[in-house]
């Protein structure tokens, strides 16, 4: 099977893919931030929670409902900056997740891609390694909304996490982005192999 990528160029394949997924998977697991409320353990992701309060009319008090699920709507998420927060990481793992396809493709296709092509998906990794970072940066600015105060202890704000701890999926996340930025990035400028010059 032809190969466009050199054994640098395999080796990027692999990385990439390895980061572009644990940053998907740690974006869309509602594991950002731990607390509880009621007694009972509750989590957040960006645009997902698990447990949250509902009224229950036949015991007249507030009881726990133990299950994961994403906010009705998008401005059901519980501030601006997380809303903020959702789309550019979104569009961060969307641009990791497109190169490291494509790098894998290159591991089958002959001539799909070039040195400059390398640099091009390196830089475009870059650019989502950078939104994701941004994302990760801006969600502590939701650290004030109602929903985490409650589940918080009523003493978080932003960059405060009050009784709250960050969670593993953030860490997931970010640890993706970081190492696209800093080694995919580089090994992609040696992963495409020269291209043959042709006499017409």
């Amino acid at each position: 099977m032809a190969s466009s990528l050199t054994c640098t160029g395999v080796i990027w394949a692999l990385l990439s893919f390895l980061c572009a997924a644990t940053s998907c998977v740690g974006f869309f697991m509602p594991y950002w931030l731990w607390g509880s409320q009621l007694g009972k353990p509750v989590s957040f992701g960006t645009f997902r929670r698990c447990s949250y309060p509902v009224h229950d009319e036949s015991r007249q008090m507030m009881v726990m409902v133990e299950e994961c699920g994403r906010y009705a709507s998008f401005q059901g998420i519980p501030s601006t900056e997380w809303r903020i927060c959702t789309i550019v990481t979104g569009l961060g793992c969307g641009l990791l997740l497109l190169v490291a396809l494509t790098a894998l493709m290159g591991c089958c296709v002959s001539e799909l891609i070039s040195r400059t092509v390398g640099r091009v998906a390196g830089g475009i990794q870059f650019l989502g390694g950078l939104l994701i970072g941004a994302g990760c940066a801006l969600y502590p600015l939701g650290w004030d909304s109602e929903e985490v105060q409650q589940t918080c202890g009523y003493v978080s704000g932003q960059f405060d996490l009050g009784k709250c701890e960050i969670g593993w999926a953030f860490y997931c996340t970010g640890g993706g982005a970081a190492a696209a930025m800093l080694l995919c990035t580089w090994l992609a400028c040696f992963s495409g192999k020269k291209q043959k010059q042709y006499p017409y």
